[in-house]
């Protein structure tokens, strides 16, 4: 796919709830409707939970998550907003993301949102597990 292609898609695409903070799931029918803000507060109560070495890998693969998708999000026309983004993620047993939500609107905090769905994070010691990473740009 193109990057104009992708970039266009990315700026089509209908949106369903305000820019600050946007759901998305694989199969909404099946998942009731949770706000950025319950996710949110999950993922910081399960990422708490996780201690010693399993939480060095925790960190380690949303790092190294973190890392894949800003390469593959890292095209010129998405590096001029440095609006601080958060992604919330819902992962199952076997780590792979089943829902994302978003806050902040960026391009590419959207284009990182859609780059984590699908993708195994980690495997986490329960599920549902909710886990997020939060970017910001210093100077």
């Amino acid at each position: 796919m193109t990057a104009s292609l992708l970039l266009a898609l990315l700026l089509t695409a209908p949106q369903t709830a305000p820019a600050n903070a946007q759901a998305s799931t694989a199969s909404a029918a099946a998942a009731p409707t949770m706000e950025y803000a319950e996710a949110k507060r999950r993922s910081d109560a399960d990422e708490a939970s996780v201690t010693g070495p399993a939480h060095e890998d925790m960190t380690q693969r949303q790092s190294d998550l973190l890392d894949a998708g800003i390469a593959a999000c890292a095209r010129s026309e998405l590096r001029d907003d440095f609006t601080p983004f958060t992604v919330v993620m819902q992962l199952d047993a076997t780590g792979k993301v089943q829902q994302t939500w978003r806050q902040g609107g960026s391009p590419l905090a959207i284009c990182l949102q859609r780059y984590v769905r699908d993708k195994t994070v980690f495997t986490p010691p329960k599920a549902p597990f909710f886990n997020s990473i939060e970017v910001s740009f210093m100077k």
